[in-house]
């Protein structure tokens, strides 16, 4: 395809085609009849989309019959994201997704989205969110607690172990049984693994023949879905005899305000958020009537479920990637055990400690932007519309990675670097608006991200103030895709902080930005 003319972006132009007012619109290379680049998206689905922004600013990539359009530069995913009316959710990752987590936040349509944030909403408020990390620190210390020194642990799976104890404290004052933890945690890896393999290769009807794998993820899906109505009816039962999450959302009604600042307490997000900065577009009239009607069972049902896909899964993988980026870089986690030391003196973190852990903060936000949960999600248009130039008819697919984005070297120099202090407010400033997209933006938005990010923080301070994570080998350590982005299996060694010999004074703490 040739270069569409249009207003530039953000990106370092590509070569003497990419001139002032241009953008490069163009189709992926390779490409097979029938499947497309279904094989090389599902086989080595990073290297392949990373390697798509040298080939232009919009690249249309086959899956089979349809075409989706990659947005690589973060002016154009900003457009996308800030006219959730024009780029709708959907698309092959969203309408798969529909079938695990149902009509929640995170999967719903625009035309009801407005009255289900706005439901959810009283549960993010600041003051929800202290209350929160409360229980979080409590929770946090009894699962750390149980680890013992010389114990060798799958930090991945410790990591899902500790968020869901996190999760279901907040969202339903009980932490889930070990057994049934376990069981959660199984039903998760296999449907989410069901997810991406449906949304990379829609087979549709061959999904339905009963093959093992179908099996699996049929079998996984329909306990999830258990779990979550014998939770519902329960509290249906006795509506009364809870103060958590669950119940705050059960008990919500409209009160007809926009809330954009939920969450947004001091300490609460990653050090750049350009993203609430526009309004929301007004209600349709529809949304307006919606709105004032309380959650249903089943709209319950669903938020319960994308609460505990969300707050568990993707929370323990930033973790997981944390502790591994740390081992890998011990400058960086001496840092940080001396700021745990400093600000915490040996006892459990709370919410006043958040502002002053500045650095475990820092760290966090890096290996978000090494290692995004959500690494590629997808938007249809609603009617045709124009994109980097190019007309784009309506129910066009249109994707964005994160996991791109975020190895920019323009954006971010040195993109491979694990730099930490690339965070630091005389440097985070520098970063585009939109290069940064670990929860995505707009009024779409992740509604948790303060929560998963004073959840991550609190996590990271209480074991490093008690513990350093030692691999067991120095082997490569590739990232596993699937519906969202994980290390895999992270076998290391819990050696207590107190046994370490020679430890230095502790450094002053640092101020979060």
């Amino acid at each position: 395809m040739k270069a569409i003319h249009g207003e530039t972006g953000v990106r370092t132009p590509r070569g003497a085609a990419h001139t002032q007012n241009a953008w490069t619109v163009s189709a992926a290379p390779g490409g097979i009849p029938l499947l497309g680049h279904a094989l090389p998206l599902w086989r080595r689905p990073l290297d392949f989309l990373a390697a798509l922004p040298d080939h232009g600013d919009l690249v249309a990539i086959r899956l089979g019959p349809q075409r989706v359009w990659l947005a690589c530069d973060p002016a154009l995913v900003q457009q996308i994201l800030m006219d959730p009316r024009t780029y709708d959710k959907g698309g092959p990752l969203y309408d798969t997704m529909r079938m695990v987590l149902g009509n929640g936040l995170v999967t719903c349509t625009q035309g009801v989205h407005r009255r289900q944030r706005r439901l959810a909403q009283p549960c993010f408020r600041p003051s929800r969110i202290a209350d929160y990390a409360e229980v979080m620190s409590a929770e946090i210390g009894a699962a750390v607690g149980e680890w013992r020194p010389g114990q060798t642990l799958d930090v991945t799976d410790a990591m899902m172990d500790l968020s869901a104890r996190v999760t279901t404290g907040v969202l339903m004052s009980t932490s889930l049984d070990p057994g049934l933890a376990a069981d959660v945690r199984g039903c998760l890896g296999t449907v989410m693994r069901g997810v991406l393999l449906r949304a990379v290769v829609p087979l549709g009807p061959l999904y339905k023949l009963p093959t093992p794998g179908n099996r699996r993820f049929d079998r996984a899906l329909a306990r999830l879905h258990g779990i979550i109505d014998a939770i519902i009816a329960e509290r249906r039962a006795a509506p009364d005899a809870h103060d958590d999450l669950l119940a705050t959302l059960l008990a919500a009604t409209d009160d007809g305000r926009e809330d954009d600042d939920a969450g947004r307490s001091a300490g609460g997000r990653c050090p750049v958020d350009h993203t609430r900065d526009r309004p929301a577009p007004p209600p349709t009239a529809k949304e307006a009537t919606d709105a004032k009607e309380p959650l249903t069972d089943q709209e319950a049902h669903d938020q319960l479920m994308t609460f505990l896909v969300a707050g568990i899964e993707t929370t323990a993988l930033a973790l997981a990637w944390t502790f591994h980026l740390l081992s890998r870089h011990p400058e960086e986690e001496r840092r940080l055990h001396a700021e745990a030391d400093s600000v915490l003196a040996g006892r459990p973190p709370g919410p006043g400690d958040l502002p002053r852990l500045g650095h475990a903060r820092r760290v966090v936000t890096e290996a978000l932007r090494m290692y995004p949960p959500g690494w590629a999600l997808t938007r249809v248009t609603t009617t045709e519309t124009t994109l980097a130039g190019r007309r784009l008819a309506r129910g066009s697919t249109v994707l964005y990675s994160a996991y791109v984005l975020h190895q920019d070297p323009v954006a971010f120099p040195d993109p491979q670097l694990f730099d930490p202090d690339r965070w630091l407010p005389e440097r985070a400033g520098s970063v585009p608006s939109g290069a940064m997209l670990p929860f995505a933006a707009g009024n779409r938005k992740c509604i948790g991200d303060h929560f998963a990010m004073t959840e991550a923080v609190l996590a990271l301070a209480a074991i490093a103030a008690r513990w350093r994570l030692r691999p067991l080998s120095a082997g490569t350590v590739r990232p596993v895709p699937a519906a969202v982005l994980s290390p895999g299996p992270l076998p290391m060694v819990c050696e207590p902080r107190g046994s370490r010999p020679g430890a230095g004074a502790p450094a002053a703490p640092t101020e979060a930005p």
